[in-house]
């Protein structure tokens, strides 16, 4: 029963994420390619698949989603620093586009 429901829970969510990468998508091409970490080719297909696709491939028993955070000292630097209210998302977006860049030098060879 409880890996029925876990199960059920990572379809509903992988069915959020690809609803909400598509309407980012939709809304600023070149804003979700960067928060979804995609390259035009990815973004094309994502914007593309129709409702039915959108089903079948939620309906997986993987996360499609992955965490973008590379390692635990990233995550305690977010969770753990005492940041002015309004710095805490500029410091977020700080370290989360960091790994964002880093990862395209690592998958591009360093040609980013």
């Amino acid at each position: 029963m409880v890996n029925q429901q876990l199960l059920d829970e990572i379809q509903d969510l992988n069915l959020s994420y690809l609803l909400l990468a598509q309407r980012l998508l939709a809304e600023d091409r070149a804003m979700a390619m960067f928060r979804l970490k995609v390259d035009g080719e990815m973004a094309d297909l994502l914007a593309s698949l129709s409702a039915r696709q959108l089903g079948q491939l939620s309906r997986t028993n993987q996360l499609l989603c992955q965490l973008s955070l590379g390692d635990a000292a990233q995550l305690q630097a977010l969770v753990r620093q005492r940041r002015e209210h309004g710095l805490i998302h500029t410091h977020a977006s700080m370290l989360l586009s960091q790994v964002a860049s880093t990862s395209t030098s690592q998958s591009t060879g360093g040609l980013a």
